[in-house]
């Protein structure tokens, strides 16, 4: 196998394929991590959820649908503790655009979010300044459309985003990296022409307790969970469920849409859903 390493989105990649990549190939890929990243990404100046941010108005976007559509149902499932209006709670804490790191007081996102925007397949708009934050299954989201970038090519395929993965054709082993210790795992899984998504407090942390997972109602970071991994057919869903599993309706959330799951707590409790392919090296029945 070979494998192409950059890094994007601020995270590492690697997109491992049976040949080597031509450049035709890392072109199109790279055309469409930038056109994501314009238009979703809230550390940039210049993208469309910014102008939106400042502004109000429209972002043009074929994934606007598919993403707020599992948002809607994210909010429903977690009573509103996943939320894309959590930017500005982020922010607060000191995760904003120019990582300043600084928290100031916590403050909770709008609980009627969905009230606040409009969207179709192709657009969402809100009337006034309006920050998203799309983090809950974003990057699932452009695994997935990178993978569709890759499609017709011939053999096996891995496309991995700091964790956060796709495979197709031969099946790979992966461990599940221990919260706590990153030399260590917690098990292990096989994945074949499936996706797995995983989240944990240990990234992206800054100052005592603060960190990148916040329950949209109070603003604050979460404290049960401490690591999340979902398993799926496509990397958005597995990405959404790896959230929501840090809040009450997490679980219920991946039944409902035929996700398996593995999370651990802070004090060193793991469980899985009953159906999970993981091989769990501790677990709570």
């Amino acid at each position: 196998m070979a494998i192409w390493r950059f890094d994007a989105i601020g995270t590492r990649w690697e997109i491992e394929t049976t040949d080597d990549l031509e450049s035709d190939a890392k072109g199109r890929v790279a055309a469409e991590i930038e056109r994501f990243d314009a238009e979703w990404s809230r550390f940039r100046t210049d993208s469309a959820v910014t102008r939106v941010g400042r502004e109000g108005g429209e972002i043009a976007s074929a994934d606007a649908g598919a993403m707020l559509d599992a948002y809607r149902e994210l909010a429903h499932a977690t009573a509103g503790a996943v939320n894309p209006l959590v930017a500005d709670s982020l922010a607060a804490l000191g995760y904003d655009a120019s990582y300043s790191l600084v928290a100031g007081d916590p403050i909770a996102a709008p609980r009627e979010w969905s009230q606040r925007l409009r969207w179709t397949p192709q657009a969402v708009t809100a009337d006034e300044p309006t920050l998203l934050d799309v983090g809950a299954l974003g990057k699932g989201r452009l695994v997935d459309l990178v993978s569709g970038v890759l499609a017709d090519l011939p053999g096996g395929l891995v496309v991995d985003a700091g964790g956060d993965m796709r495979v197709r054709g031969s099946a790979v082993r992966v461990g599940l990296e221990h919260p706590y210790d990153a030399t260590r795992a917690i098990g292990v899984v096989e994945l074949k022409d499936a996706a797995l998504c995983a989240s944990a407090v240990n990234r992206r942390t800054w100052g005592d307790g603060l960190h990148h997972v916040l329950d949209a109602r109070t603003g604050l970071p979460v404290r049960t969970w401490a690591a999340t991994w979902a398993i799926a057919p496509d990397a958005m869903r597995a990405d959404a469920v790896a959230t929501a599993l840090f809040f009450d309706g997490g679980p219920e959330l991946a039944a409902s849409w035929g996700v398996e799951w593995v999370r651990m707590s802070t004090d060193g409790r793991a469980e899985r859903s009953p159906d999970c392919p993981a091989q769990l090296f501790t677990a709570r029945s």
